[in-house]
């Protein structure tokens, strides 16, 4: 199975524990203006204030959801229904499905009483080194010269051709087979929105680092564990309403919520904090 069916068997597992909330709403940026760095992710919104973010700048999917008719109609619907979306070859169903799963995710953390560690670090802890050759899935062009700056080069695979070349200690390629080269890779969380997890990690099976990073990356973590993965780097939404409000106002989210890195060594497993949810549940009752 793929990285969608075995996370929605893991939220099924949720489901048959817990009851989960439903859906509010689902919250748009505004459409975001050129050279911007905001306005790339959307919030789905659960009735008790949990958010799910996802990525929208995929190809034409910010168009597609804010002209949607039926978009109000996610208002009550039960919030697996909508995270089952996650599998669906439909772009739109996909997105607004992959928000509902990171939403979910959160519900049993919280419920469970666990919360991944801080960071500060935008690049993974990937700790370049002098010498290294750092892949990086996709031109993150202000994450390079901090990766510049420790003497390490820097290989981007990407598919826009016109990025094509190589100038000051970065070579970009449309070849994801050069990345048999790194033992460092950096990749966003819409690896997991476009279908290339897999793929991509096929071409990185050298790498003893893979870092999975971006405000969409809160959706679990055992698969991907499983898979490769050695880190994910995502966000931590501290103030839900804030978030929403700053969101869908076009500005800064960055004082609503922090960044946290999880590692395999840090988690405990979905059934260990299933078995902690119960725990708690009942020491409370």
């Amino acid at each position: 199975m793929g990285y969608a069916a075995d996370a929605l068997v893991l939220l099924q597992a949720l489901a048959d524990r817990s009851p989960l909330p439903r859906v509010r709403a689902l919250h748009l940026p505004p459409p975001p203006a050129a050279g911007s760095l905001r306005g790339e992710f959307a919030a789905l919104e659960l009735d008790d204030g949990t958010l799910g973010l996802t990525y929208v700048l995929l190809d034409n999917t910010w168009t597609g959801l804010s002209r949607r008719l039926d978009r109000g109609a996610l208002a009550g619907r039960d919030a697996l229904d909508v995270a089952r979306g996650y599998a669906s070859t439909d772009a739109l169903e996909r997105t607004v499905g992959f928000a509902a799963v990171n939403a979910l995710t959160r519900i049993l953390f919280d419920r469970a009483g666990f919360a991944p560690p801080a960071s500060g670090d935008s690049i993974g802890l990937l700790d370049p080194q002098p010498g290294e050759t750092v892949g990086m899935i996709g031109y993150f062009a202000p994450l390079v010269p901090h990766i510049i700056a420790s003497g390490a080069r820097v290989l981007v695979v990407e598919l826009r051709a016109d990025l094509a070349g190589e100038t000051d200690g970065v070579r970009v390629t449309l070849d994801a087979a050069e990345l048999a080269k790194c033992e460092k890779v950096l990749a966003t969380g819409t690896l997991l929105l476009n279908d290339t997890l897999e793929p991509m990690l096929q071409h990185c099976r050298r790498a003893h680092r893979f870092a999975l990073v971006g405000p969409s990356v809160g959706c679990p973590p055992d698969p991907l564990f499983a898979r490769g993965v050695t880190l994910l780097g995502g966000r931590w939404v501290a103030d839900a309403a804030g978030y929403v409000q700053a969101l869908t106002a076009g500005a800064s989210t960055g004082a609503f919520a922090r960044k946290f890195a999880l590692t395999a060594a840090e988690y405990p497993g979905w059934g260990a904090l299933l078995a902690r949810m119960a725990g708690t549940r009942a020491s409370t009752m």
